[in-house]
């Protein structure tokens, strides 16, 4: 076979390869949307008030904070790691807010915004920089700075409540505005969602890391900077959990220091159900955000039904075992089929020399 033949070939493998992996993407979040519309529908024929215009507002509002970190969850967990300190980030970052809205309530919003992901994107370089510079494992790093970071945050907020009357009524005002009947709130985790995804798929360094996700190894190998990658994921992750901090504030308007507590491990279902494989190398933003809304969506169904609300935890742990299932037969038959693939052109190569 010629040096041209067999470039012909591996172009050829990559390609279907790709092909194959977009099929897969759309068929997960294809899976989402079609469990999410059954869940509308059957609760809606049940109790029609479901879907009243408020209800369907209350929704996508629950739904805006959980979705914009587990994008930033989803960019961790395909690089194969997980990062367990998003809520005390988040909490730190609302408290933050509330603060600074305190002692200069005429700052511009945008200031404000800037301010609380950075100190979100800070808190990621620090989990980043000791996984990335020790290969401390991500689950135990970030087990750490999660009590870490919530220390810091009852050290600064104490006993002391931040209410809405200390914070710029056009601050909370944000919390609550819509556009053509959609939260502006949920804009912001749109626009989260659609700019990751875009970055994810388009842009070389959001490659990489799923290569690093698919195997940290054979990613050194390739010459991929792995830890830098990695470091960029959390600070990703930081950054976007302290852009949910700030809007945690405009929608809720009390702060204390228990803002954000235990929503980690929220975050973290929503990633799976939303169909990133919790191995890393697979999965999407988009998947991870409409996993946030299903969540919620359950959460806003089951007692519309008049169901006990233990089983919506029930119903969680069930959707993350099926999507854990669903992961590991999807990533069985690319495998195979990639198999097939790599034999066929081949043989075509051979046939063709």
């Amino acid at each position: 076979m010629t040096a041209v033949q067999e470039r012909a070939t591996s172009t050829a493998g990559r390609s279907a390869a790709t092909r194959l992996a977009d099929r897969v993407f759309l068929v997960r979040e294809l899976g989402i949307l079609v469990a999410l519309a059954l869940l509308v529908v059957g609760t809606a024929l049940a109790n029609p008030r479901f879907l009243s215009a408020q209800s369907v507002r209350d929704i996508l509002l629950g739904s805006t904070i959980l979705a914009i970190m587990a994008v930033g969850q989803a960019i961790v967990i395909i690089t194969r790691n997980v990062d367990l300190s998003v809520g005390s980030v988040l909490g730190l970052s609302a408290f933050a807010t509330g603060s600074v809205f305190v002692a200069s309530p005429d700052l511009p919003i945008p200031v404000v915004l800037v301010l609380g992901t950075l100190l979100g994107a800070a808190c990621g370089a620090v989990n980043g920089g000791l996984i990335a510079g020790t290969r401390v494992p991500a689950l135990v790093v970030t087990l750490g700075t999660l009590y870490v970071f919530r220390g810091l945050d009852y050290v600064w907020a104490g006993p002391r409540q931040i209410n809405a009357a200390d914070m710029p009524p056009s601050f909370l005002r944000m919390g609550t505005a819509v556009v053509l009947g959609i939260p502006v709130l949920t804009l912001y985790a749109i626009a989260v969602a659609l700019a990751a995804g875009y970055y994810m798929r388009s842009y070389r360094s959001g490659r990489e890391m799923y290569a690093i996700g698919s195997d940290p190894a054979a990613a050194r190998l390739a010459g991929i900077a792995v830890g830098r990658r990695v470091f960029a994921a959390f600070v990703a992750s930081g950054a976007l959990a302290g852009l949910a901090g700030v809007l945690y504030a405009a929608r809720f308007g009390t702060l204390d220091a228990n803002a954000g507590r235990n929503i980690e491990l929220e975050v973290v279902a929503a990633v799976v159900i939303g169909g990133v494989a919790i191995f890393g190398g697979s999965g999407s933003v988009y998947g991870a955000a409409l996993g946030a809304l299903l969540l919620t969506t359950i959460g806003h169904a089951l007692p519309s039904l008049g169901i006990n609300p233990f089983w919506q935890r029930a119903a969680v742990g069930g959707l993350i075992l099926a999507a854990i299932g669903l992961d590991r037969a999807l990533a069985a038959r690319v495998h195979r089929r990639l198999r097939r693939t790599k034999r066929s052109a081949a043989r075509e190569g051979l046939s063709n020399g």
